[in-house]
């Protein structure tokens, strides 16, 4: 067996590593940073499907609105209608964020009409 190691030792792996790994030092601990690429996300699925459970949340309260009333909790049903009118602002901004960093993905995104996106 060539590839025994000594018991202690572990075997020795920087082939599979890179050359040079960034680490930052907070305190008494290293953290390495991983050389990966961010995934491309851009919110929309995300905001689209809460603001649909906002709305779900709302029509399945309509129906105890009686109830919600007599217990004082009919904030509950507004609480719903307004996430759900939050997440449409909140679609509406991801999407028009979505196309315009597909427009021109290299540009800087404050020199693009509309500043900041």
């Amino acid at each position: 067996m060539e590839d025994a190691q000594p018991a202690g030792q572990r075997p020795d792996r920087s082939a599979d590593r890179p050359e040079e790994l960034q680490t930052h030092e907070i305190g008494n601990r290293t953290y390495i940073v991983a050389d990966v690429d961010p995934l491309d996300v851009d919110g929309v699925r995300t905001i689209a499907v809460g603001t649909a459970l906002w709305l779900a949340a709302f029509v399945m309260l309509l129906p105890f609105y009686g109830r919600l009333e007599d217990g004082e909790r009919v904030w509950w049903l507004w609480t719903c209608l307004a996430g759900f009118g939050l997440g449409v602002i909140g679609w509406d901004y991801c999407r028009r964020r979505r196309n315009l960093r597909g427009a021109d993905p290299g540009a800087d995104p404050d020199t693009r009409p509309g500043g900041a996106a």
